[in-house]
């Protein structure tokens, strides 16, 4: 094993957090497992990212053959867009997915369209490039509770709707810890307070945002007892009853903010502004400062967690 590269960072138990370079350090990360000589990565990031993910391989010295499972959490694209790609250098590779997720790996063409719909599509192609379909003869769809090896090492799925309802969470039994993508929020370097922990902020991005769905799959992770739970933006979380009650406070915050503004005609806009101001106050309640340097880092995610907000109220008015 050669020196790790500076993006990749040692977590015990055979697990390693790559930085995917997306967006901004720190922000996007793919896990890597590697046990009796064999090796997952759960999330890939983008297209990008992968001269990152080969070399944390080659650091390592894990041959790409040695490579049995391509995890995707859920097919966003800064979660799974570089995974066609990633699975092309990976000639002994199956890929894991949600069933409701296969297809889309197997035919990223929908996948960038709705991608394109909600970013721009030039915007997609800038940031998460050409994506590449997997041969559906390497694609394994997960069950609630289905149980993989890794080596002996079992990983086990269960069924964690509420970001997405093509989203599941891994269970490693070794490390006790769940690698949960997007379902149990995201804890930014930048807002680690040194004797509070980070700040976990729920993300609520179109289009299947549910929040009934995503309380119980949240309530799912913490039963379980975790020592750590592995979050795509950004590393290890520890601590975990303590994050799961602040992380549910806010959840439930942006919900009664998006409630309470259903009618509004300015609706989206006030949604913009009132999340923005929600997270204000709670960076300053967890002993962070609400400055302008904050605000900017999470502009990308108010914008993206109104429209999930008010894409939900839409659905709920129609049901």
């Amino acid at each position: 094993m050669s020196a790790l590269p500076a993006y990749v960072e040692p977590l015990g138990d055979g697990i390693f957090c790559i930085d995917t370079g997306f967006h901004r350090p720190r922000f996007d990360a793919a896990y890597l497992l590697v046990h009796g000589g064999r090796a997952a990565f759960v999330d890939t990031g983008t297209n990008f990212a992968l001269p990152r993910l080969l070399g944390a391989l080659d650091a390592l010295g894990v041959e790409r053959q040695a490579v049995d499972w391509v995890i995707p959490t859920h097919v966003h694209l800064d979660h799974a867009g570089g995974a066609g790609a990633l699975m092309r250098e990976l000639p002994a590779a199956k890929m894991w997915v949600h069933p409701r997720g296969a297809r889309h790996m197997i035919d990223p063409s929908a996948l960038f369209q709705g991608a394109a719909g909600v970013y721009g599509e030039a915007e997609v192609r800038r940031s998460y490039g050409e994506l590449v379909g997997v041969d559906v003869g390497r694609v394994v769809t997960s069950d609630d509770g289905m149980i993989i090896g890794l080596a002996g090492r079992p990983l086990k799925a269960i069924d964690t709707p509420g970001h997405a309802r093509h989203h599941h969470c891994i269970w490693d039994e070794t490390s006790r810890g769940w690698f949960t993508g997007d379902t149990f929020g995201m804890a930014y370097p930048e807002f680690i307070h040194p004797s509070y922990g980070p700040w976990m902020l729920p993300t609520t991005t179109p289009v299947q945002f549910d929040p009934e769905a995503l309380r119980a799959s949240i309530a799912r992770l913490v039963a379980a007892e975790p020592q750590s739970i592995f979050v795509t933006h950004y590393g290890r979380v520890q601590g975990i009853p303590a994050r799961a009650t602040q992380l549910l406070a806010v959840l439930d915050e942006m919900v009664a903010i998006g409630q309470a503004l259903r009618d509004a005609p300015d609706r989206d806009a006030r949604l913009r502004s009132e999340l923005a101001a929600l997270h204000a106050r709670c960076l300053q309640a967890h002993g962070l400062p609400a400055d302008e340097r904050a605000a900017g880092l999470l502009a990308l995610d108010v914008e993206l967690n109104a429209q999930g907000v008010a894409i939900w109220l839409d659905k709920e008015q129609r049901a």
